[in-house]
């Protein structure tokens, strides 16, 4: 069940890939199954990584405030061609490339995110800003017009040219 947000092309980051229906070397394309959670100080997304080490998953900060997850579950050897002797009577792990896009809210610190790994289960947590960082706006001061111009500097005087 997808939630309607103020962006309506939100549910597109959240759409599964379709698996091809020929993968060579049992290379498919999967989705890492992920919960969202929202506490009153941050985001807790959780996903669950098998048989995943931390240096096959790579957690990127985009623009647009969209967290960014993805990795690539490698196959086990006794899946390579050329193994002789041996009847499967079942394949059903896969492995191959997954990502998981997450558009964050404007409260999200995307500035301080931390991850933590454990049992196959990735949990990546961004706090939420702080009140009075959410709502102050970013003010730029006015100079008080002290002979200074935009265009002061650019003038070559006699000396330089």
């Amino acid at each position: 069940m997808f939630l309607m947000t103020g962006n309506p092309f939100g549910v597109l980051e959240q759409t599964t890939l379709k698996i091809p229906k020929r993968a060579d070397n049992h290379q498919t394309l999967a989705l890492a199954t992920a919960d969202w959670m929202e506490t009153p100080t941050a985001h807790v997304i959780t996903l669950d990584i098998p048989g995943m080490k931390k240096d096959d998953v790579k957690i990127e900060i985009e623009e647009n405030k969209v967290l960014r997850v993805s990795g690539e579950r490698k196959s086990d050897d006794y899946y390579k061609e050329g193994v002789q002797r041996e009847k499967w009577h079942r394949a059903e792990r896969i492995s191959g490339k997954f990502w998981r896009q997450f558009k964050m809210p404007m409260s999200a610190d995307l500035e301080h995110v931390k991850a933590h790994q454990e049992n196959g289960v990735l949990r990546i947590t961004v706090p939420k800003l702080a009140e009075e960082k959410k709502r102050q706006p970013n003010v730029i001061n006015i100079d008080e017009e002290s002979g200074t111009s935009y265009g002061e500097g650019t003038k070559a005087t006699k000396a330089q040219t």
